[in-house]
């Protein structure tokens, strides 16, 4: 069992984790910039939490320190760094207090490009890559599980802690989403019980962490997950944007997201248009494989 400290830990995803994480009886700390509510929220033995400034390196090189922490989970939200000043101090921190080892805030696809809202992913990711050059001073990996599998199942919620989101695929009123002309343009998606599952067995894993941790629940294509809905829900109402329109920012369509949340629809089409030769395959390329533990399902 090893010390880690969870940064951003009142987030759904990163709830999820420390869940997991806890049910193995690892020592957990909770980074907060507030201090913990009296009484706290949580109860457990092996949880506990400390407040620190975010925007100071000696507050969270002595967090860090005094708790002898091992290994560092980041879940701070990009909205709220949108420059990754958080997590770049925090990275600096990780090394001056020993720490072994560090995953920032990424959760999602391996290409940010038309993702503006997530600049901060690229920025923290160059940080780590520099620290590490030419001698490796901090392990890191970046977990990469594409979207999560809980959202399709919006209105209705599949997981203790991620809420419902709406996607292109709505299948509560049977209609979708597709650009025209790309239905082979790859999805992965990766449910957040088994991304819990994960980060715990790499917490665990005695070897070096990969730069790239992906993550695949599935695999499939627009076009196959349209299929999908229909054998589930009956014939669907397809809608087709186009991509020259995304490019511009525009989404013209009879309906939108009544659930929003961090990120509107057009963000979540955009990065699945063909750019470039492989802008295709952008989401997908985050998750291609789960080359650690192949038989783990």
């Amino acid at each position: 069992m090893v010390n880690i400290a969870v940064a951003g830990g009142s987030g759904q995803l990163a709830r999820e984790v420390i869940d997991a994480l806890a049910t193995n009886l690892h020592t957990i700390v909770i980074l907060s910039r507030n201090p913990p509510p009296s009484p706290p929220l949580c109860t457990t033995p092996n949880i506990t939490n400390a407040t620190v400034d975010y925007t100071s390196l000696p507050s969270l090189t002595s967090a860090l320190s005094s708790h002898r922490i091992h290994t560092v989970l980041s879940f701070i939200q990009p909205l709220s760094d949108p420059h990754g000043a958080a997590q770049i101090t925090l990275i600096n921190a990780c090394v001056a207090a020993g720490v072994h080892r560090f995953a920032p805030s990424e959760y999602s696809s391996a290409k940010t490009t038309h993702l503006p809202f997530w600049t901060s992913k690229s920025l923290v990711g160059s940080c780590l890559q520099q620290i590490n050059t030419p001698d490796p001073v901090l392990e890191y990996t970046l977990f990469q599980p594409g979207l999560f599998m809980d959202y399709l199942a919006t209105p209705y919620q599949t997981s203790k802690h991620i809420t419902p989101l709406g996607t292109p695929f709505d299948l509560e009123n049977r209609r979708a989403v597709v650009v025209k002309g790309h239905e082979d343009a790859v999805l992965v998606f990766t449910s957040a019980r088994d991304i819990a599952k994960a980060v715990t067995m790499m917490v665990e894993y005695n070897g070096r962490w990969p730069e790239v941790s992906g993550m695949r629940g599935g695999r499939v294509t627009f076009g196959e997950m349209v299929d999908i809905c229909e054998k589930l829900r009956g014939r669907m109402e397809i809608t087709e944007v186009e991509a020259r329109d995304l490019e511009r920012g525009e989404l013209k369509m009879g309906w939108g997201l009544e659930r929003k949340r961090e990120c509107k629809l057009e963000c979540f089409l955009l990065p699945l248009c063909p750019f470039s030769v492989v802008s295709g395959a952008k989401l997908s390329r985050a998750s291609r494989d789960n080359r650690k533990f192949p038989k783990r399902r």
